[in-house]
């Protein structure tokens, strides 16, 4: 529950104001030994921790999916492998995973998108970081668009879907090789634009080095960059906008 959602059940008679009072006495974060489970992340920010699963232990990772999973009612976890789901799908029939964007979930029933964001990719090798970026702003209410496989080797694809991309209220673009995709956006739309460098490429594309030096580079105005590969910051920053943009409609 959030601070909001406590605040409604004590007005409704649903909860006490002794287990209100509780609610708020908590630390901002759970002490579990190995971890520090960040609380109140919702509270200050708007959106509840997400687990990066890659290296983490399968007990310190039940552990950490059933706390938050009790405390938010829903749960996401990034970069899982398939043995992790399993392990953890015995526990939680309801988790679901994505093998693409390695992503696992369990998603209020009755969660509503608003807004828009468009994911897009230069090529279909792309996709993983895309969908994780999507997948991610989805979780955090936004609603979200792909056009995908539109890269700048062939731009009447790109401009076929323009559209599309024009109405977001952010837009996201995920390219390796030369990393191009996010300028060309970029001097296309009028909101921001959010450029994820993929490690997809040839020998001197250096595991996405030259695609974030193209991108950080960038002669368009309203591109921001985040790390290669990191679907996960472009999706969460992606939503803050779309948040932004939703409350001004």
């Amino acid at each position: 529950m959030d601070a909001r959602e406590v605040l409604t059940k004590l007005k409704d008679g649903e909860m006490t104001i002794e287990e209100a009072e509780l609610y708020f006495r908590r630390q901002p974060f759970e002490e579990m030994g190995y971890a520090k489970l960040d609380t109140h992340r919702k509270l200050r920010s708007g959106f509840p921790e997400v687990i990066f699963c890659m290296g983490k232990a399968d007990k310190h990772l039940l552990e950490i999916v059933g706390r938050l999973y009790e405390a938010e009612g829903e749960v996401m976890g990034t970069r899982a492998t398939k043995e992790q789901y399993a392990f953890l799908k015995e526990r939680y029939p309801l988790l679901e995973y994505d093998e693409v964007s390695k992503i696992i979930k369990i998603e209020r029933p009755d969660k509503k998108r608003v807004g828009c964001i468009t994911v897009c990719t230069a090529g279909t090798a792309d996709i993983a970081v895309a969908e994780e970026a999507a997948q991610v702003a989805e979780y955090f209410g936004a609603h979200v668009e792909r056009v995908y496989d539109v890269g700048v080797s062939g731009l009447h694809r790109l401009l076929s879907s323009m559209e599309t991309i024009q109405k977001a209220n952010c837009v996201i673009t995920a390219a390796g090789m030369e990393g191009a995709l996010g300028s060309v956006i970029g001097g296309l739309v009028d909101k921001p634009v959010i450029a994820v460098p993929t490690s997809v490429g040839y020998g001197a594309n250096m595991k996405g080095l030259s695609a974030l030096l193209t991108m950080i580079n960038s002669c368009a105005n309203g591109v921001a960059v985040v790390n290669i590969d990191n679907g996960y910051g472009a999706g969460y920053m992606a939503a803050q906008i779309n948040k932004l943009g939703v409350g001004h409609e």
